[in-house]
C-alpha cells in the first residue's frame, strides 16, 4: 500500500460527484503540492453502473453497486457520501465509522436529523466525519465556525439559505412575475427539481439551519420544534407593496441567543433595502454572522453547483489528510446539548400585515383597536382604493409585536363579516 496514496471511496455519482472527480483531475498537481500526497478515486458507488454518463472517470476507477466494495475495501481511507436522503446514506455512514473509514458527507438531511448520532460514534470511533459541503455550497461556513471564529460567542446568525426559493423571489420581484411562473423558469433552469417542495417550502432551508446551529451553540435544535414557513403562498402584491416601502421579500433562516435560550426559524421576511442581505439576488445564499468578539462577517457565494459544492467536499477531503486529530463538530469530544428553545410565539418582530376588506367606514379604526388590545403598536397604514372590487387591500406596518399576540390579532380580524380570510403576514427583519 502506497503511502503517498489517499484512496476515496465515493457514493454516488450525480452532480456533486460528476464536479469532485473534475476538480481532482484538473487539480492533482496543485492537490499534491498542497499536501505532499495524492488524492486519487478507487471505487464509485451507484445504483446502476450501466447506466450511460455525460462525464467519464479516470480509467481504474471501479463502478459498484454493492457498499461493501468500499466500507471493506482496506485501501481506502476516506468514504465520501453524495447520495442523498436518509435510510441508504446513514447505513453507509456508520458502516464507514465502524470501519474506521474517515467520511466527508454533503448530506445536510442527515445530518439535522442523525447528526447527534454520527457525531457520537465518530468521535467513539475517533474518525473524522466532515461537512462542508452541506450548508452553502461552495461558501466555507462549517470551517467558519468550527475553527476560524471558534473563539467567539455567537450573537446571531441570519442567512438566505436556499438559492432556488431566492430565485424565484428575485424573478418575482424584479419581473413581476407570480409565484407559479417563476417557479417554472426556475425548473427549466435547472435551479428547481420537478418536485420543488423541499425548497420552496423551507424544508431545505431549515435542515441547513439546524447544522449551523449546532456548529455555533453546540446545541441539538430538534427540526420539529423549528419554525419552518416557505414561500409558495407569496402574493405579487406583497411584494410590489414591500418595495414601495423600501424591503424586499427574502426567505430568511435565523437563529438567536435570548438569555440562554436560542430563537430560530425559517420564514420569508421583509429585509431593508440597506440590509447586506436584502442585496443577494438569484440563486446564491448568503449568511450574516455577528460574534461578540469579531463583530458581523458576511459569507457569499454560489450555494449549489457541480463545482462549487464539488469544491467543498474536496476542502474537506484535504483537511482530513492534514490531520490526526478529529474534532469534527468544533465542541470537545463533540458533545452536542439539547438546546433551550424560546417558543416562536414570544419572539418579537416589526411585521407587515395585508387585509382585504370592504371600502366602507370605520374599518380602519375597528383593526387599529383589535391590534391595540394585543399591545400591537402601529407604525405605518397605506389604504388602496380600487372600485372595481368589494375588498381593497390595507397594508398595515406595526412596531415590535409578540407574534403571539399577532396570531391571536389576525385569527380575531379574518372572522370579521367586513374583513377577507387570508390575512397576508410577513415578520420585517430590524
Amino acid at each position: 500500500m502506497d503511502k503517498n496514496v489517499i484512496h476515496l471511496g465515493v457514493a454516488g455519482f450525480g452532480t456533486v460527484g460528476t464536479g469532485l472527480l473534475k476538480l481532482l483531475s484538473a487539480n492533482k498537481d496543485w492537490i499534491y503540492r498542497r499536501l505532499g500526497k495524492k488524492v486519487e478515486v478507487k471505487t464509485i458507488l451507484v445504483k446502476d453502473i450501466y447506466k450511460k454518463r455525460e462525464f467519464l472517470p479516470p480509467k481504474g476507477i471501479k463502478f459498484t453497486d454493492n457498499m461493501h466494495d468500499i466500507i471493506d475495501d482496506p485501501e481506502i481511507d476516506i468514504v465520501v457520501e453524495l447520495i442523498g436522503g436518509t435510510t441508504i446514506a446513514r447505513e453507509l455512514i456508520k458502516k464507514a465509522i465502524l470501519a474506521k473509514k474517515h467520511v466527508v458527507t454533503a448530506n445536510k438531511a442527515i445530518l439535522a436529523e442523525n447528526g447527534r448520532e454520527l457525531f457520537e460514534l465518530a468521535s467513539i470511533q475517533n474518525t473524522a466525519l466532515y461537512f462542508e459541503a452541506s450548508v452553502g455550497g461552495g461558501i466555507p461556513i462549517i470551517q467558519t465556525l468550527k475553527e476560524n471564529i471558534s473563539g467567539n460567542k455567537i450573537k446571531s446568525l441570519t442567512g438566505i439559505l436556499n438559492g432556488t426559493a431566492n430565485f424565484i423571489l428575485t424573478k418575482m420581484s424584479q419581473e413581476k412575475l407570480t409565484f407559479e411562473n417563476a417557479l417554472k423558469i426556475a425548473q427549466e433552469k435547472g435551479f428547481a427539481e420537478a418536485d420543488p417542495t423541499l425548497d420552496i417550502e423551507g424544508i431545505d432551508a431549515a435542515h441547513k439551519l439546524i447544522i449551523l446551529i449546532m456548529l455555533a451553540y453546540g446545541q441539538n435544535y430538534p427540526i420539529n420544534k423549528l419554525t419552518i414557513e416557505g414561500i409558495s403562498s407569496i402574493d405579487p402584491y406583497d411584494i410590489q407593496m414591500a418595495k414601495e416601502f423600501g424591503y424586499n421579500i427574502k426567505l430568511i433562516g435565523q437563529v438567536k441567543e435570548r438569555s440562554g435560550y436560542l430563537q430560530a426559524g425559517i420564514f420569508p421576511a421583509l429585509v431593508p433595502n440597506k440590509h447586506m442581505l436584502a442585496k443577494i439576488d438569484g440563486p446564491f445564499n448568503a449568511i450574516l454572522l455577528e460574534g461578540n468578539g469579531v463583530g458581523p462577517i458576511m459569507l457569499y457565494g454560489q450555494g449549489a453547483g457541480d463545482l462549487p459544492t464539488g469544491s467543498a467536499v474536496l476542502s474537506d477531503i484535504m483537511a482530513i489528510v492534514r490531520t490526526t486529530t478529529y474534532n469534527n463538530t468544533g465542541f470537545s469530544n463533540d458533545l452536542i446539548e439539547e438546546a433551550k428553545i424560546l417558543e416562536d410565539r414570544y419572539t418579537s418582530y416589526c411585521h407587515y400585515f395585508r387585509f382585504q376588506v370592504e371600502d366602507r367606514p370605520g374599518v380602519l379604526a375597528i383593526l387599529a383597536g383589535i391590534m391595540g388590545e394585543r399591545n400591537i403598536s402601529i407604525a405605518q397604514v397605506v389604504q388602496r382604493q380600487n372600485s372595481q372590487n368589494k375588498y381593497v387591500p390595507v397594508v398595515f406596518l406595526t412596531h415590535k409585536a409578540q407574534l403571539k399576540n399577532v396570531k391571536d390579532a389576525i385569527e380575531e380580524i379574518d372572522k370579521l363579516s367586513f374583513v377577507h380570510p387570508g390575512t397576508k403576514h410577513y415578520r420585517i427583519l430590524t
